[in-house]
This record gives structure tokens, sequence and C-alpha cells, in this order.
């Protein structure tokens, strides 16, 4: 297993279109919900306006300025999941969001990814000067959950979201 986190550039446009287009089949037949947010906030068919809007340069309406990463399967050329990472906390990613937001699109999942995609995650945490990450995930995504613990993640508490969702809410204190 070969991967590593990519910054999303033209090379990877057709790789891109094909997550995408597994993970909204996915979630139409399965209901899942669509983590991280940032990759699914915009229609990737208009490649350049995607990829000159995937990230937030500047805090403005309530978000804050983020990163997202693609998880590369380098043997496969496979793009197996996204990270969203917020470079700091408003107060609503403090109560529910946290710094990041991720995603194995479905064929993938259950193999071990998300785990190794927040650890080199974390790698770019410390980049930014983000000593200690809150990730929160709902209490029924014990996948999520293990991932996190895995890297470190301690349970402060759970939270009822805006949307009526229990949510678990762990700290990651980086080294």
């Amino acid at each position: 297993m070969n991967l590593k986190l990519i910054k999303l550039s033209k090379r990877y446009e057709k790789q891109l279109g094909e997550m995408i287009d597994e993970w909204k089949m996915d979630q139409e037949r399965n209901h899942t919900n669509h983590s991280p947010w940032a990759i699914f906030k915009n229609d990737y068919h208009d490649f350049d306006y995607y990829l000159e809007h995937l990230e937030v340069k500047e805090a403005a309406e309530g978000k804050v300025p983020d990163s997202v990463f693609f998880l590369l399967d380098t043997e496969r050329d496979r793009l197996l999941g996204a990270i969203n990472i917020r470079h700091y906390l408003n107060e609503y990613l403090l109560k529910e969001g946290g710094h990041i937001g991720d995603g194995i699109r479905p064929g993938e999942r259950r193999k071990g990814y998300a785990t190794e995609m927040i650890r080199l995650a974390l790698i770019e945490c410390r980049k930014l000067g983000i000593n200690k990450v809150l990730i929160t995930c709902d209490r029924d995504n014990i996948g999520s959950a293990r991932s996190i613990v895995k890297n470190g993640g301690i349970l402060e508490n759970e939270i009822m979201s805006s949307d009526g969702v229990i949510k678990q809410r762990y700290w990651i204190t980086l080294r």
C-alpha cells in the first residue's frame, strides 16, 4: 500500500470524477452522508471552477481558511478519499465541525485508509501550527471513531448537533 496526500490538479480530473460519481451513487442508494463537504460543494464537471473554489482562502460567512487534500493510492493511481483541514476553529467548528473533515469513497472503506489519511493529515496540521486538533464524528460512525482513536484521539464529550445528530468530539495533541 503506497499512499500519499496530494493537492488536486488537472492530472487527477478523471480520478476525481470517478470518485465523486461513486460517492453520489452510494448516497442515493444508502443515504450516506458526504464528508468532507468541501469536495461536494461545487460541480466537478466545470473542473477549473471546481479547482479554483475547492479551498477557502479567506475567512468569510462563517467559513475559515482551509486546505483540501486527496488520498492517492500511487500504485493504482486511484483517489481513495479526501480530507479537509480547517486552519483554525470558529464557534461552530469548535462545537460541531472540528479541524478535520474526512471521508473514504464507498468502495474503499473498511481497509484502514481513513486511519492512514488522518495520520498524514496530522503532519499537515503540524505544518500549519495546529498543536491540538479537534475531530468530530457522528456517534453511530464506529469506523470513523476507531480511525480517530488509532491516531491518538481522546473523547472529550458528546453533543447534540444543530441538525439533531449526536456528535462525538475527540482531541488529538500533536507532539
